[in-house]
This record gives C-alpha cells, sequence and structure tokens, in this order.
C-alpha cells in the first residue's frame, strides 16, 4: 500500500513537472506558425586609424592652415605692440628720473605694457579655442563618415589602432608599436582609406560648389560611403 501511494505521488509530481513544462514550451514557440525569429547577426569588425585620418583629410589641412594665417597676423601685431613698449622704455632712459616728462613715459610705459599682456594672452586663448574646435569638428565628421560606412557594409563594431609599420630604427617606437592592442587583421577590415576617400570627395564637393553659393563647405554630407573595402 506504501509502495502504491509513493508511486502515486511520483507520478504526480511528474504530471506536474511535465505539465508546466509543456506551458513554457507552447508560449515560447511562434503564433500561427510563424518562423522562429532570426538569430543575432555574426560580428562583423572594421578598423581604421584616426590619426591617419586627420592627416589626410584636405579640410583639416585648410582649417589649420587658415589659422597659421591668423596667429601669423597676429604675431605681427604683437610684434609692434612690443616694438613700442620698447620705444617707451628707450626713452625713459633719455629722460631725468622723477621729472614731468619721465612720469608720462612710465605712465604710458606700464599702460602699453599691461596692454600687449592682455593682447597676448588674449589671443592665446583665442587660437587655443579655434583649435580644439577645428580638431572636434573634424572628428565629429570623421567619426560621423565612419558610422555611415560601417552601417552601410553592416560593420558591428570599429575599432580604433595604428596602420602604419613598426619603426625599426627607433626604440622607443619599436615598444610602442608592439604594444598595439590589435596583432592582427585583414587588410579589407582596415576601413580607413575608404573613410578618408569619402571625407575628400565630400570636401572637394563642397568647395566646388562654395564659389556659386558664396557658402563654405559644410560637414560630410549624409549619405553613406560607397567606396568598396580595401
Amino acid at each position: 500500500m506504501k509502495k502504491y501511494l509513493l508511486s502515486a505521488s511520483v507520478v504526480a509530481v511528474l504530471s506536474c513537472v511535465l505539465s508546466l513544462s509543456g506551458s513554457a514550451w507552447g508560449q515560447a514557440q511562434p503564433k500561427d506558425g510563424a518562423a522562429p525569429a532570426a538569430s543575432t547577426a555574426p560580428h562583423k569588425v572594421a578598423l581604421v586609424d584616426m590619426a591617419y585620418v586627420f592627416k589626410n583629410y584636405k579640410k583639416f589641412e585648410v582649417l589649420r592652415e587658415d589659422l597659421k594665417e591668423e596667429i601669423q597676423s597676429s604675431e605681427g601685431e604683437a610684434k609692434s605692440r612690443a616694438e613700442a613698449v620698447q620705444n617707451l622704455q628707450k626713452t625713459m632712459k633719455a629722460l631725468n628720473e622723477g621729472s614731468p616728462e619721465f612720469t608720462a613715459a612710465e605712465q604710458k610705459l606700464a599702460k602699453a605694457s599691461a596692454e600687449f599682456e592682455a593682447f597676448r594672452r588674449q589671443a592665446q586663448r583665442e587660437f587655443l579655442k579655434k583649435e580644439s574646435q577645428i580638431y572636434h569638428q573634424v572628428y565629429t565628421e570623421a567619426s560621423d563618415a565612419v558610422a555611415k560606412y560601417a552601417k552601410y557594409y553592416n560593420y558591428t563594431l570599429v575599432i580604433r589602432f595604428n596602420r602604419e609599420d613598426l619603426d625599426t630604427e627607433n626604440a622607443q617606437k619599436l615598444i610602442e608599436g608592439m604594444n598595439r592592442q590589435v596583432v592582427y587583421h585583414r587588410e579589407e577590415d582596415d576601413i580607413t582609406p575608404s573613410v578618408v576617400e569619402f571625407l575628400n570627395k565630400m570636401y572637394d564637393r563642397k568647395a566646388a560648389a562654395a564659389p556659386a553659393t558664396g557658402t563654405k563647405p559644410a560637414t560630410a554630407a549624409a549619405t553613406a560611403p560607397r567606396t568598396a573595402p580595401r
């Protein structure tokens, strides 16, 4: 009798388990005979050398040259201000200390020196800000181009790397090169040349249209890079 009761209990437990399993399995099945959901697409990794992109993006070089011209112009004005300060210093040497002329020259010198220092600091702040804006703008455009390229060719991950060959002549650079994160990659996974080509094509197109519209070239267009991976 006890064995019978034990067997009946075991059967009841198994029935309950099978019932729950069947219910859970039924819930997991697609409804109306639909096909099961497709599995996640496999990862496809690309590599890009951002330093190479910066060096070979025409717009980056143009913006830097424009800034360099501004800096040279500012240096010319700074040189004139510095010469004015030096001339006042020479004038003071020829005057009697304590005389009204000396006092007036001293005041002019103090004012000119203060203005020169203020001009120098302000120019330095402005140029540093403009330089950072250039880097930010170019980085944003390059990142945008990389994202469009990746989406167009179904890359799921893009990693920064250094595509330069190891420098065997410089011990320090050789060590740095051997510490790179990317040890091996296929040539076609390096999308750097394609990204540079895309950016330069878009920049040339906008630069060519600028004289007619009177506007400067803007950021990269919203179209996907069409150049095949190299």
